[in-house]
């Protein structure tokens, strides 16, 4: 019996001892949290999606109780949150410029061409290794909806071989901007109704012979616009959203229909 208990006793004893160690080491080295950094973190939505810039909503809140980062500086929390960190951090959070991400392209399977078919890996990063992708235009949207799997808001659905986005459920988050192969998917400010949904850098004859509905590079929507809110390069129509009056005459003008009202057209063809 003493061979067992000895060696329990000696165990026991140092577990204790160590115990006791330990306990006063975790006092001794103890770190203060500021408890700002919490309350923080609490009214974050808790996505950590990283489109804050920082890693995940832990970082945030360690960011903005530091004076490191601004109390809006969460895409997905919106005026809301923002609102609620300012009145934990005691200071004014500011207007909050919501933008939603926006897919420009329409080469969909009855507009746009293809070089091949494509059956491989159903992942845009694989096919565009291939040839730069089955689609005749260089620049179009592959549609394996890759940006599909990475979004965790269900704002992404693939329409006739197309990615269109939600902007109701888009919460700006830039993953799918981050996976996207071809860089065709941008932030676009929430408020403004047109976009250029093409991002072809192509002359206007190559663009036809491509796609039905791609960007021509004809100019009428910057000779025509009142606001002077497009630019012209590389064969591209722009709009500078700054400047933009969501006046309409540009899609009006557009003999393509290169240019989409995003407000209500994306959700019918998502539908």
């Amino acid at each position: 019996m003493e061979a067992i208990l000895y060696p329990v006793t000696v165990l026991g004893g140092f577990g204790l001892l160590f115990g006791i160690l330990l306990s006063i080491a975790s006092n001794v080295f103890k770190v203060e949290v500021d408890p700002k950094i919490e309350e923080v973190l609490e009214a974050l939505p808790g996505a950590n999606c990283g489109a804050c810039g920082f890693p995940g909503c832990a970082g945030l809140a360690t960011a903005i109780a530091e004076g490191k980062a601004p109390v809006n500086a969460c895409p997905i929390g919106g005026q809301k949150v923002a609102d609620q960190v300012a009145e934990i951090m005691g200071v004014s959070a500011g207007a909050v410029d919501k933008k939603v991400a926006v897919v420009l392209c329409q080469g969909s399977c009855d507009k746009a061409k293809d070089k091949f078919v494509y059956e491989g890996v159903e992942d845009c990063r694989y096919e565009t290794e291939l040839a730069d992708g089955a689609k005749a235009c260089s620049y179009g949207c592959l549609g394996c909806g890759t940006c599909y799997d990475v979004c965790q808001f269900d704002a992404i659905r693939m329409v006739d071989g197309v990615a269109v986005i939600d902007k109701e459920k888009c919460t700006a988050c830039m993953k799918c901007i981050d996976v996207c192969p071809k860089g065709i998917i941008e932030l676009v400010p929430y408020d403004n109704e047109y976009v250029v949904k093409c991002k072809s850098e192509d002359k206007g004859k190559e663009v036809r012979a491509n796609c039905s509905i791609g960007c021509i590079g004809c100019r009428l929507c910057v000779r025509n616009c009142p606001s002077d809110a497009f630019t012209f390069e590389n064969n591209l129509a722009k709009i500078n959203y700054d400047k933009c009056t969501n006046c309409g005459i540009c899609e009006e003008k557009c003999p393509t229909k290169a240019i989409w009202t995003s407000a209500d057209k994306e959700e019918k063809a998502a539908s």
